[in-house]
C-alpha cells in the first residue's frame, strides 16, 4: 500500500497538488475489457479520494492489439484516467488531485486492489505551487 509524504503544506496558501501514477501489470484481461465494470471502479475511487466528481467518460476500443478501455473522470480537484491493454494484461492509472482534503493514494490503493496486478509501478510527484 503507497501513502502520500508528508508535503508540510498543510498552512500554506496556494496549490496543494498531489499526483500518484503508475503501471499494472499482468492483470485478468477480461476484466480490462468490461468498461462498464471499470467506470464503476473509478467512479468509487473518486468517491474514495474524498473529489467531487464532475462528469466521467468511457470509450472502449477494438481493434487487434490496440483493443483497451479509456475512463476518464473529471473532477473538481483535477482527473483521474485509467486506459488498459488487455491483449498485454497492462493498464495504467493517473491520479491527480488539488486540495488538503483529497487523497490520491486512497483512491490509486483502491483501483490495485480491485483489478489485482500481479505486479505494479508507483510514482509520485508534489505538484504543489509553493
Amino acid at each position: 500500500m503507497y501513502t502520500i509524504p508528508q508535503l508540510g503544506h498543510e498552512k500554506v496558501a496556494g496549490v496543494v497538488g498531489k499526483h500518484i501514477y503508475g503501471n499494472l501489470y499482468d492483470i485478468d484481461p477480461n476484466i480490462l475489457k468490461d468498461e462498464d465494470f471499470l467506470r464503476s471502479l473509478v467512479i468509487k475511487a473518486a468517491e474514495i479520494a474524498n473529489v467531487h466528481l464532475v462528469e466521467v467518460r468511457s470509450w472502449r476500443f477494438v481493434n487487434g492489439d490496440k483493443e483497451g478501455v479509456s475512463v476518464i473522470a473529471l473532477v473538481v480537484e483535477s482527473h483521474i484516467a485509467l486506459h488498459t491493454w488487455p491483449v498485454y494484461r497492462f493498464a495504467t492509472v493517473d491520479v491527480y488531485t488539488c486540495g488538503d482534503h483529497s487523497m490520491p493514494d486512497k483512491a490509486f490503493n483502491y483501483i490495485i486492489s480491485v483489478l489485482k496486478p500481479r505486479r505494479y509501478t508507483i510514482n509520485y510527484s508534489d505538484r504543489s505551487s509553493d
